[in-house]
């Protein structure tokens, strides 16, 4: 596989921890995070779409433990 073209999150801070996005030739998504850039996630365009349209929908809400993030936090 050629080397990927990462592009930063643009509600990453300049100093934080942030995620990464390529898309491959093949056509699927590439996502890592910048703390660990070796491990990466693999989806399709489709299943990202529907991951973030979920989360702005605010479906996911109920897994964070509510306003206070996960339990135990």
């Amino acid at each position: 596989m050629s080397a990927l073209k990462w592009q930063k999150s643009s509600f990453c801070p300049e100093s934080a921890n942030c995620v990464h996005i390529s898309r491959t030739s093949d056509g699927t998504v590439r996502l890592r995070e910048s703390d660990d850039p070796d491990v990466t996630v693999r989806t399709t365009p489709a299943a990202l779409r529907a991951f973030l349209h979920g989360v702005r929908a605010g479906a996911l809400d109920h897994l964070a433990g509510g306003p206070g993030g996960a339990p135990g936090m």
